[in-house]
Formats: C-alpha cells, sequence, structure tokens
C-alpha cells in the first residue's frame, strides 16, 4: 500500500492528543526521561500540518531505550531504531501507511533536541514565518501526494533556513 501524505488545517485538539500521549511515554520510560516536548507542525498554533503527532523526548541514555521495545510494541508502536539519524530512537504508532504519532527519543545534549526546538519556537514567535511553511507544504503536498521523499526534499531548503534564522534568533535572546 502507498503511504498517501495529507496536509490538513491546525486541529487545536492536537495538544490535547500530545498531552496524552506523553502520560503514557512517560509511564513506560519513567525514570529515564529528562523532558517531553511536542514538536513539529502540529505543536506550531494555525498552520497546516500532516496529522502526525511529533514527540521529543530527551532521555539520560539512548542506550537504555531500546530495553523498552516490547513496552512500545503493547502500546501499538513500531520501533524503527535510529532510522536515519545516529543516536535517535525513532518509534511511530499506527501503520507503516496510516502514523498518528512519531516519537523521537534523543539522549541529553543531542544538539537534535536544541535544533528542534529553537524551530517549533521560532515558529510560533513568528507567525509569518509559520504561514509561509503552512503554504510550502500544502503546495508541496498537491505536488507529490503519494511521494514521501519528494515532500520532505521540497521543504528541505525552507528548513534549513528556519534552522538557521532560529538559532541565530535564539543566540540573541540569551
Amino acid at each position: 500500500m502507498v503511504r498517501r501524505i495529507e496536509v490538513v488545517p491546525h486541529d487545536p485538539n492536537w495538544k490535547n492528543k500530545f498531552n496524552l500521549e506523553a502520560r503514557i511515554i512517560r509511564s513506560i520510560f519513567n525514570k529515564e526521561i529528562i523532558a517531553i516536548h511536542h514538536i513539529g507542525s502540529t505543536a506550531i498554533p494555525q498552520i497546516s500540518a500532516k496529522p502526525i503527532i511529533d514527540i521529543l523526548v530527551e532521555v539520560h541514555d539512548i542506550d537504555k531505550i531500546d530495553d523498552y521495545d516490547f513496552k512500545m510494541i503493547e502500546q501499538g508502536y513500531i520501533p524503527k531504531g535510529e532510522s536515519g539519524i545516529p543516536r535517535r530512537r525513532l518509534f511511530i504508532k499506527g501503520s507503516e501507511e496510516v502514523r498518528t504519532f512519531h516519537i523521537h527519543i534523543f539522549e541529553k545534549g543531542n544538539s537534535e533536541i536544541k535544533r528542534l526546538l529553537n524551530f517549533r519556537n521560532y515558529m510560533i514567535a513568528h507567525p509569518n514565518e509559520a504561514q509561509k511553511y503552512s503554504r510550502l507544504k500544502e503546495n508541496l503536498v498537491r505536488e507529490y501526494p503519494e511521494d514521501i521523499s519528494g515532500y520532505i526534499d521540497g521543504k528541505d531548503k525552507f528548513v534549513k533556513n528556519i534552522d538557521k534564522k532560529a538559532k541565530d534568533w535564539k543566540e540573541k535572546l540569551k
């Protein structure tokens, strides 16, 4: 089955879904967790997004996370290992074709944590940039409705530009 890409208007209930799922994640990983964050486009008010809640989990020791695969499977998650990003653990909920959650787990100090949070915070603080991102995603999903690589590649330049702006913005706030 082909994974069809869907981008939908912002759903205010995404925050509640994050909170409920965060409780489940916390109950599984318990003492391993430092922090849990709602990230990705579903965490940015008023923009369109794929209806998949992205959750960032910061942990003390990434090497202990594989020990929890079975508990995550019991909750409907599919362990994906590093899935292309070193020192990350990715879990998806749902199926390969229809996903509802992505759990991205990184060890404390991993630079991806700061990058992902800076991106989210910058977009929330800069709604005009967020709307540009929203329109880009809406256009890309029309162009690549069943090509996740094309969709992701189409966002790449914009995301890297925002990553740089977000890093600079965060530095100025210090």
